[in-house]
């Protein structure tokens, strides 16, 4: 009885590892940097992974990778405008009572 030949053997790709490790690092160490690089290679990835399914895996590293961009970014955003929207609350409060 013969066992049948593995087929090609498919690597991670780089692009999805990069975008994965900047996700992360966007909410620990590099805010906007680690998120847009992780956004970027995300996209990359994804294009790289489609163009050649049987060379490249590693889909679903890169969609976590934008997903954590995305947030991070959307929570940066948020959080600048909330400060703006309380401090300039404050200065007008300030100013009106003066």
């Amino acid at each position: 009885m013969s066992t049948p030949l593995p087929g090609p053997v498919r690597q991670t790709s780089p692009l999805a590892i990069t975008s994965l490790v900047f996700g992360l690092l966007g909410f620990l160490l590099l805010p906007v940097i680690g998120s847009l690089v992780a956004i970027v290679t995300g996209h990359l990835a994804r294009s790289e992974i489609r163009r050649t399914p049987q060379r490249f895996e590693g889909d679903g590293l890169a969609v976590a990778g934008l997903a954590l961009g995305y947030v991070a970014i959307g929570l940066g955003l948020l959080t600048l405008l909330v400060a703006l929207v309380f401090f300039g609350g404050l200065f007008a409060f300030i100013a009106a009572t003066s």
